[in-house]
This record gives C-alpha cells, sequence and structure tokens, in this order.
C-alpha cells in the first residue's frame, strides 16, 4: 500500500485593496489583523506535522509565511514558481474597466491568452505543475503559501484532478488539506554481463 503524506494549501489573508480591482504580481498590503489568522495557520500545519513551508515571494505572502515558519519551526523556502499570475498591463485595473474583448477572449482560451505584457495561463500551470512535482518527489509534509491562480492549479492536481484555470480560487485566509500518495523511487540495478 502506497505511503501518503499531508500538504495543507493555504492562500494568503485578504488584502487591502476594493473589490473589484485585477492585481496578481502586484505588491499588496495584508489588510489589518492578518496575525490572527496567522496564529491559526500555525495550529492546523503543526496538526498536519509539516517540516517545511514553501511561500510565494510577493510580500503578501511572504509577511504571513514568516509569522508562520517562526511560530511552528517549520523550513521556509521562498520559491517564484508559486508566484501570482502576471496580469500585465491590466494590473491595478478595475475588472469592469478592462476590455470586454480582451476577457472575453481569456474565458475562450484561459491556457493560451495573455493579458497584454502579461503571463498566460499555461505559463502559470506548467511552473505549478513543476512545483508540485518537486513537492511529491520531496515526500516531506508541507505547507503551501500562495495565491488564487497557483492554489487553484495545485488544488486540482493534489484532488487528483485536471486543474481549470477559471475554476473558482480558494477564498482569501483559507486552508486545504491534502494526504498525496508518495513517490517511490524504482532503484535502478546494474547487472554485469557474464564474461
Amino acid at each position: 500500500m502506497a505511503q501518503s503524506f499531508p500538504v495543507l494549501l493555504v492562500r494568503h489573508a485578504p488584502v487591502q485593496l476594493p473589490d473589484g480591482v485585477c492585481y496578481g504580481r502586484q505588491d499588496v498590503a495584508l489588510r489589518p489583523g492578518w496575525e490572527g489568522l496567522a496564529s491559526g495557520l500555525a495550529v492546523l500545519a503543526q496538526g498536519a506535522v509539516c517540516r517545511v513551508l514553501y511561500s510565494s515571494p510577493a510580500r503578501r505572502c511572504r509577511e504571513m509565511a514568516h509569522k508562520l515558519a517562526a511560530a511552528t519551526g517549520m523550513e521556509l523556502k521562498i520559491d517564484d514558481r508559486l508566484a501570482e499570475i502576471d496580469f500585465g498591463h491590466w494590473e491595478g485595473m478595475n475588472w469592469q474597466d478592462i476590455s470586454r474583448a480582451q476577457l472575453d477572449e481569456w474565458a475562450a482560451d484561459p491556457a493560451g491568452f495573455a493579458p497584454p505584457g502579461g503571463e498566460s495561463g499555461m505559463a502559470l500551470s506548467q511552473r505549478a505543475r513543476a512545483f508540485w512535482q518537486d513537492v511529491k518527489q520531496a515526500g516531506v509534509p508541507a505547507c503551501v503559501l500562495s495565491h488564487g491562480g497557483p492554489l487553484r492549479v495545485l488544488s486540482a492536481l493534489a484532488g487528483g484532478r485536471q486543474p481549470e484555470l477559471l475554476a473558482p480560487s480558494m477564498p482569501q485566509g483559507s486552508a486545504r488539506l491534502f494526504m498525496v500518495p508518495q513517490q517511490h523511487s524504482i532503484p535502478i540495478t546494474t547487472m554485469q554481463a557474464a564474461e
């Protein structure tokens, strides 16, 4: 029977930004009071015996990650692959001010479309999948602190489903625990031919 290990996926706490604003790579501050949420997450991470904490490089994740690591003793690793999608020229705009034609184009091809000056859904998916493969290969109980876009992909992979780039995101400040089957390396033996 295959062994499994826990992976706790966490979306950063709510941010100080009005509803309806597009942000991905934009540096956005957390709303006051996020420390209490981080304390609750520390209890969850300890209960799941997480030993390593992977975080997006964004300030809104790093602040929470430093508090979580200090409270739990988890090893903190900042991983660029956990960054939110880059919305390019859409960053900081109100969604209602973005061209309807461009939004329709994105909805029709979420993997292939990239906002002007931004990143495609395929690029986001590829880096999230590469990160997930590394986590599975390591097989170490982990906490992953990231954003709606990467977590959409990671949640699907952790649940054994095909990711849907336009599926609903995890709410800000929420966490999901998955038991992930551990990958075992198959030893390669070398046989010497008889002379």
